[in-house]
């Protein structure tokens, strides 16, 4: 299926989906289905992940999946993309000649030749390859990639231009930013023509203009007959660009909507089964300075982007969010924060001492609690326990281990009581973290920071991928936090997030860090482009 050229709505930067105009939603103008899950069931253990679930979709419909953390979502998608092999149910795909097939179960492949594309939460690309390596993987023998490759790139740099997803084809992946990544997997799907599309959190590290264009994009494919089923947590992209809901909690479905009949109180009260509202913001109280910056530079071939004579106060009792685009030098600040990575130029001062570099050690030491970016590669040691997850940044402490040797029952106390206080759900304590979903992996690394109550804390998106209890409860705490007297720094490229908790907001860009007064969003998003407000 050739890709369209898509209308952009007018938008101002930084505004988000919200100003998709709702007249451009396609509603369905047919019931025939092109996809239908039948009684699909998930065990893992004695945890049921998905029980019984039926679901369709429209020729021309977006379809919006919603649910809690752990509600699912994933897993049933996982099955039908063959990933995950069903314990009971069936998929049934009809192709545009009305021909019925049903899909076998565990096989990715056959999902692939049906002409589904599936761009996941996290994602599944070789970091060792090129863009385009990784794009035309599986589409070709690896002894035909080269031969047709110009015929790749000419399609790619189409798909490029039509979708606003732009991505350097020939750089490794390895050296893209997390909003680079996020673009090359979408592409990676729209390269192979699909005719049903799942995206699972598409838009987590687009900035507002990037999600405008790719909903713009993806509707104009769904006007030419393209079914979405779309996965998110940002309510107001479901209510700007989906034509149905569908919810699930706890592993079944508890009902279905149709948008134009939706609002934000009825998903929440379906999601949930109660009205819940975000923390309202209050100001902060400002005390001595406990972290500061002093023009710290990082040379952009260290790290992307890299730094440029920052300069940054960080007081106790405050929120400062650091608003930006994906890979304007956001990363080398968390890492040089959290002692991973050292300035090439500049000091560092943390609880008065001043420093050339931290190491993580030194700055466990002076009190710094890290929330990283990817809490997969950075958060959790996936093999371990979640028990052990809990603990691995104090081993020295008396009631985790005494005369070198682990005190188990100490750990498995601990590990239920933050289990139960920050809701993580999964197979249990001692099952390896790996087998947790997103969400609760990120609700487990705030339960380890939060709890040992850390004078500075580095927040790189702490929200990325919850769902809406799970978000509100984590500004709740990060609010408590900063109450208690802890300095916070918010990275976040939700530019919601950042105006919701923020004390004090900068924005970060190609490097370099600008404070503002404004809490415009326009005006920021001027700011998060390069140009000023």
């Amino acid at each position: 299926m050739a890709l369209p050229v898509a209308p952009v709505p007018h938008a101002l930067p930084g505004s988000g989906a919200a100003l998709i105009a709702s007249d451009t939603r396609h509603e369905m103008t047919t019931s025939k289905p092109v996809l239908s899950l039948r009684g699909m069931t998930k065990r893992f253990g004695s945890v049921v992940a998905a029980d019984h679930i039926d679901l369709e979709l429209a020729r021309g419909e977006v379809l919006a999946l919603l649910g809690e953390n752990g509600a699912g979502k994933t897993t049933l998608m996982n099955m039908l993309f063959g990933q995950y092999t069903a314990d009971a149910g069936s998929v049934h795909v009809w192709h545009e000649d009305g021909a019925e097939i049903i899909l076998p179960p565990g096989q990715p492949q056959a999902a692939i030749e049906a002409r589904i594309g599936m761009v996941h939460q996290h994602f599944t690309l070789a970091e060792n390859l090129s863009v385009i390596d990784n794009i035309l993987l599986g589409t070709e023998r690896l002894l035909h990639l080269n031969r047709n490759r110009r015929a790749a790139r000419a399609k790619l740099e189409a798909l490029m231009i039509h979708s606003g997803l732009e991505a350097p084809l020939d750089r490794k992946v390895r050296d893209l930013s997390v909003g680079e990544r996020q673009r090359v997997e979408i592409l990676k799907a729209l390269y192979r023509d699909v005719r049903i599309l799942v995206l699972d959190e598409p838009t987590a590290v687009l900035t507002p203009q990037e999600a405008d264009t790719l909903f713009a994009s993806v509707r104009s494919m769904v006007e030419n007959g393209l079914s979405v089923i779309f996965i998110s947590h940002k309510l107001r992209e479901v209510l700007a660009f989906s034509d149905r809901i569908a919810v699930l909690r706890h592993g079944k479905k508890t009902g279905e909507m149709r948008t134009a009949e939706a609002d934000t109180a009825s998903i929440i009260r379906m999601m949930i089964g109660e009205e819940h509202d975000m923390p309202e913001r209050t100001p902060g109280m400002p005390g001595d300075t406990v972290v500061r910056l002093d023009s710290v530079s990082v040379h952009p071939e260290r790290e992307t982007r890299g730094l440029r004579d920052v300069t940054l106060d960080l007081r106790r009792g405050e929120i400062v969010g650091i608003a930006g685009v994906s890979g304007n030098g956001q990363s080398a600040l968390a890492q040089i924060l959290s002692g991973l990575l050292a300035p090439d130029s500049g000091r560092i001062e943390v609880g008065g001492e001043s420093l050339a570099a931290l190491n993580p050690r030194t700055a466990l030491a002076h009190g710094i609690g890290r929330i990283p970016e990817d809490r997969h590669h950075d958060g959790i040691i996936a093999a371990l326990s979640v028990a052990e997850n809990l603990v691995i940044e104090r081993l020295d402490d008396a009631d985790v281990q005494r005369g070198g040797f682990l005190r188990r029952a100490s750990m498995a106390a601990n590990a239920e009581a933050l289990s139960e206080a920050y809701d993580v759900r999964g197979p249990g304590i001692h099952a390896r973290s790996a087998l947790l979903s997103g969400g609760n992996i990120q609700k487990l690394i705030l339960a380890r920071v939060l709890e040992t109550h850390p004078s500075v804390i580095l927040a790189n998106q702490p929200t990325r991928g919850l769902d809406f209890r799970a978000a509100a409860e984590v500004s709740r705490r990060l609010i408590a936090a900063r109450d208690r007297g802890a300095g916070i720094i918010l990275i976040s490229e939700d530019l919601d997030e950042v105006l919701s908790l923020a004390d004090r907001v900068l924005v970060m860009h190609a490097g370099e860090l600008v404070e503002t007064d404004s809490r415009e969003r326009a005006s920021i998003g001027q700011l998060m482009a390069g140009h000023a407000a």
